[in-house]
């Protein structure tokens, strides 16, 4: 039972970062829009499936705190400030997307909210994710560290990094929803946003090394690990032909989320046993069997599958370009 919780919270963590990414990059595109019939044709874009992407974000919260509720509560006490600020951004955000439309001369304030909240909420995830990979300090599996223990260059700098990546997931949410002008302009901002992807991992990965990171050494230990970056590198390589062509309008977003699934599965593996590296291991941070046998027969069987059917049809209806007419918004 530990192992389907464990195995069900990296599925569900994969679906939120995949799902509420690409809508948080629209987000953070929309503040760079030329005029009023783009932002609409963007926001037109994942009206009908933003809000449904962030039901994984709660389904996480909630395996987290029933089924590893160690793991939550050291989270918790560690991000504190971050998840705060990170969940005012997306009420923020909510707020903004529905107000925007009714609004007159205020209607820029509401933009530069949607703008904002998508960027914060962004950064803030990709700062906790750096923390998370630097290790946290926990003793007996309690958090030790001050408030601001996560606010450190390199934690920043996967809060800016994030915010690329999901700027890359949009991009190629707009080529395979929208047509015309707006879709050109995607495409002419997909080679910067992945070359500036490309430059950070790199970055990254010069830090790691610099800083003597302790998730450096799994991959000693670990050689079949490259398999994830050369699943990553064929992606960018199929996304680069991709953008060149411009032939396929649905490739874009396939490749930007397989890039996203290489980096997670490396996180994933390189973290394994650990659900806090290296401190806290998965049989460690699970609640009692009873605990995990309750929610199974409830959220396990029920909650999760009619959840991830509903994804698959709303996806299934609304994939396709539903963003050429902006009169419609």
């Amino acid at each position: 039972m530990i192992l389907f919780w464990a195995a069900a919270l990296a599925l569900v963590m994969l679906l939120y970062v995949l799902l509420d990414g690409f809508d948080l990059g629209v987000g953070i595109l929309s503040g760079f829009a030329r005029d009023e019939r783009d932002k609409r044709r963007m926001l037109m874009s994942i009206a009908p499936v933003w809000d449904g992407n962030e039901t994984w974000l709660v389904i996480a919260a909630t395996i987290l705190f029933g089924g590893f509720s160690k793991v939550y509560a050291a989270v918790l006490a560690a991000f504190y400030l971050p998840v705060v600020l990170m969940l005012g951004a997306l009420i923020l955000r909510g707020v903004a997307f529905e107000f925007r439309d009714k609004a007159t001369g205020t209607r820029w304030i509401w933009d530069l909210a949607f703008a904002g909240g998508s960027f914060l909420a962004s950064f803030l995830q990709g700062v906790t994710v750096g923390e998370l990979v630097q290790g946290l300090p926990l003793v007996d599996g309690r958090y030790v560290g001050g408030p601001l223990h996560w606010l450190n260059p390199f934690a920043l700098l996967c809060g800016l990094g994030l915010c690329l990546g999901y700027a890359l997931l949009g991009a190629a949410w707009l080529v395979r929803t929208c047509e015309d002008d707006l879709r050109k302009r995607a495409y002419g901002v997909l080679p910067w946003l992945l070359a500036s992807v490309l430059a950070f991992l790199v970055a990254v990965f010069v830090l790691s090394v610099t800083k003597n990171l302790p998730i450096m050494h799994r991959w000693l230990e670990r050689p079949y690990l490259a398999i994830f970056p050369l699943i990553g590198l064929l992606a960018v390589l199929v996304l680069a032909q991709a953008i060149r062509s411009r032939k396929h309008d649905g490739l874009p977003f396939g490749m930007a989320a397989m890039i996203f699934i290489a980096a997670f599965g490396t996180l994933a593996v390189s973290f394994w046993p650990y659900m806090i590296p290296f401190a806290l291991t998965v049989e460690q941070a699970a609640s009692p069997p009873a605990s995990l046998n309750f929610m199974f027969w409830g959220a396990g069987i029920f909650a999760l599958p009619i959840t991830l059917g509903y994804t698959l049809v709303v996806y299934a209806i609304f994939g396709g370009k539903p963003a050429g007419r902006a009169d419609e918004y």
